[in-house]
C-alpha cells in the first residue's frame, strides 16, 4: 500500500540571501526543529531518520526514511533512496529553493505499508481504515513541516 501527501509553503529567512541558501541546503539545521523526525542523522548528503506513527489495529510503527540531499543552482533538491528489508518506510522527496529572503518548499512523503492480503470483506474493509488512517497521520505531518523548518531558523536580532 503507498499513500501520499504533498506540502508546498514559502518561509521567510531572516538572515541574507547567502544565508538563506546555506540553511537550506544543511538538512543536519534545516530539519532539526522538525519534531516528527526521530533520529536524524545526516552523514555528507544523505539523511536518515525515523518518523513514529499511529496505525489503528497496527499500533505503533516506524517509518524509517533515506534521503540524498542534491545542491541545485538555486537551493537543492531531497531524493528519497529506497529501503529494503522493510515492512514499512517513508519516500522523502523535494525541492527547496532560496529567492533572496524566501524559501520555497515544495515536498512529497510517500508511505510504503506492506499489508497482509485482502482477500475477504474483512480484510478489505481493515485496508480501507488502515489508508484512511495512513493519510491523516502524513496530512498532519505534511502541515507541522513548515513550523519545524522555522524553529531551526536563525533568530532575527
Amino acid at each position: 500500500m503507498q499513500i501520499e501527501a504533498e506540502q508546498s509553503f514559502t518561509l521567510e529567512f531572516p538572515g541574507t540571501p547567502q544565508e538563506a541558501l546555506a540553511f537550506l541546503r544543511d538538512p543536519a539545521r534545516s530539519l532539526a526543529g522538525v519534531r516528527f523526525l526521530q533520529g536524524l542523522n545526516v552523514s555528507g548528503p544523505e539523511v536518515r531518520a525515523v518518523l513514529l506513527v499511529n496505525v489503528p489495529m497496527l499500533g505503533e510503527t516506524l517509518l524509517p526514511l533515506h534521503s540524498r540531499v542534491v545542491d541545485t543552482p538555486h537551493g537543492a533538491a531531497l531524493e528519497a533512496r529506497p529501503i529494503t528489508g522493510e515492512r514499512a518506510w517513508l519516500e522523502l522527496n523535494g525541492e527547496a529553493t532560496a529567492e533572496g529572503h524566501l524559501l520555497r518548499y515544495a515536498f512529497v512523503f510517500t508511505a510504503h505499508i506492506e499489508m497482509p492480503s485482502a482477500e475477504k470483506w474483512g480484510g478489505a474493509a481493515f485496508e480501507k481504515m488502515v489508508r484512511a488512517a495512513a493519510e491523516r497521520t502524513l496530512s498532519r505531518l505534511a502541515r507541522e513541516l513548515p513550523e519545524g523548518i522555522e524553529r531551526a531558523m536563525p533568530q532575527p536580532g
